[in-house]
């Protein structure tokens, strides 16, 4: 009875709790409020009501339970499957034209695995003693049949002179209740890929006409971009750029400036409550405003996040989500798509690249996750590649080796590539044309070398140069600021030619200038 009443929660409530977030806004919004209004009645007095309306029996106690235990379930379900729902990965598979029941089975419910089976061990503790309590008042088993419930209620007459007939179901229920959870939470571990083991016709895209291009020889066309929230708050505020085949162009501005949202736009993958509109969009000749082919989408433009580590999907190999796109887009093999990808791997100096393939996203480090993430859009050949900061959360040695993969895909290969950072140093480096935005709005347009020459014209624009400090200032702050966190008197130098000892000393004062 009591995993008949669970599975049926279990899986009702897990079903609801991740539908709603793949749901339509306002049905999602619906349905939370449902959930959360049946949430605020106890579930053993909704209950008893179910019971008491169905009637004495079994399989009336079973669908009563279980119809209350439904509410609570969705609503932890849906909140734990809210944050997964936001991630890169659930945004790509979404980009890549996955279903709702494959995105529910492939990236949700693996990332919910562990904490669900915990919530199942709950729910069956709390219904085993649901169960014990309405066969207890008399609205569950009857006889013949029996139950811990029902045997407590029989132990009762005779308490004074059999007391163990009253004692032991309740240490039962205890003991059942207690290794149910016990069981849970071992599996729960076993689920858990960084600690524990592992259980054994689409529409064409429409294109866009040539009387609607402002610039016929640009790869990438935006023209009069708007984001607007729900209440129509603009976030982007008539923005218009355009990428040529082989140019990189960097989007600068402090954080909230528009720079994702305008770039997040481009590949559709913005929050579904905010507004879009343009006067052109468009890749080649993709019309990127309507409803395109999922194909076309996927192996025309290559996404690199910020955060590699919230990129991957934790719960699944790093082969198997490599290699996605060229099995389901490409009509490749599994083992053609593995070589290709192992390959693509070892270009871009990844040790060990089948090795790698193997492995869960924690065992890797940051900075190879970053670099297998350009290697993952290199095997379609992208028209595009969208950078969001992929050097934010990197060490210098690794940023520089994935700036040089970028600029060796760009020159090799012709591909267009929008390009976001705060980091000015690297935007002067690497991009052709650098727009800079603040407010939801480009400020100015330059190209990296006017940038890199302090050839600027807008107040915010020397602002962001300002606040970058020069090589010497660095140095300068550094050793001031190590003196006065040491206490120090005097800086020493080494030579290197003599072993290291030491050859001269100076004031922390005269060092910093």
């Amino acid at each position: 009875m009591t995993a008949a009443t669970t599975a049926i929660a279990v899986v009702a409530g897990i079903a609801i709790g991740t539908a709603v977030w793949l749901a339509p806004r306002r049905i999602r919004a619906a349905v939370l409020r449902v959930i959360e209004a049946a949430v605020a009645y106890p579930s053993l007095i909704f209950s008893l009501l179910i019971a008491a309306i169905l009637g004495q029996g079994t399989w009336s106690a079973v669908l009563a339970i279980s119809i209350a235990s439904i509410p609570a379930f969705a609503r932890l379900t849906a909140n734990m499957a809210a944050s997964i729902s936001q991630r890169n990965y659930v945004s790509t598979a979404r980009l890549l034209g996955v279903s709702g029941p494959h995105i529910i089975t492939r990236h949700l419910l693996p990332n919910m695995a562990e904490p669900l089976l915990v919530l199942t061990a709950t729910v069956f503790a709390t219904t085993l003693i649901d169960l014990s309590s309405l066969s207890f008042i008399g609205l569950g088993v009857q006889n013949p049949e029996y139950d811990f419930g029902r045997l407590l209620n029989e132990g009762l007459v005779n308490i004074y002179s059999q007391p163990l007939q009253a004692v032991m179901p309740s240490i039962m229920i205890t003991i059942t209740g207690l290794s149910a959870m016990l069981i849970g939470d071992g599996l729960a571990a076993a689920t858990d890929p960084r600690g524990g083991r592992k259980f054994g016709s689409l529409r064409k895209a429409s294109e866009v006409p040539a009387s609607l291009r402002a610039d016929a020889e640009a790869l990438v066309e935006v023209d009069n971009l708007t984001v607007t929230t729900p209440s129509g708050l603009p976030l982007v505020k008539g923005v218009s750029l355009s990428i040529h085949a082989g140019e990189v162009v960097g989007l600068v501005g402090e954080s909230g400036s528009g720079k994702s949202l305008t770039a997040m736009s481009i590949a559709g993958l913005l929050p579904e409550e905010l507004g879009v509109s343009a006067k052109t969009m468009r890749l080649g000749e993709l019309n990127l405003l309507k409803k395109n082919n999922p194909r076309e989408l996927a192996t025309s433009i290559g996404l690199v996040y910020q955060d590699p580590g919230t990129s991957f999907n934790p719960a699944l190999r790093i082969g198997s989500q490599l290699t996605e796109v060229s099995r389901v887009h490409l009509g490749q093999s599994r083992s053609t798509a593995f070589g290709r990808m192992v390959k693509a791997l070892a270009d871009i100096r990844i040790t060990q690249p089948e090795k790698r393939m193997k492995q869960h996203p924690h065992e890797l480090s940051g900075g190879m996750l970053q670099r297998a993430m350009i290697a993952s859009t290199l095997v379609t050949d992208p028209r595009l590649i969208i950078a969001d900061e992929p050097t934010t959360a990197l060490d210098v040695t690794v940023q520089a080796d994935v700036l040089r993969q970028f600029r060796t895909i760009n020159r090799e290969m012709g591909t267009a590539m929008l390009f976001i950072s705060h980091d000015i140093g690297v935007v002067q480096a690497l991009c052709d044309k650098v727009i800079v935005m603040n407010g939801g709005k480009i400020l100015e347009r330059l190209t990296g070398e006017e940038l890199a020459a302090g050839k600027v014209k807008h107040p915010y624009t020397k602002a962001l140069l300002a606040a970058t400090p020069s090589i010497a200032e660095r140095k300068a702050e550094l050793v001031t600021v190590s003196a006065k966190d040491f206490a120090l008197d005097e800086v020493f130098d080494d030579d290197p030619a003599t072993g290291g000892h030491v050859t001269t000393s100076r004031t922390v004062e005269e060092t910093a200038k």
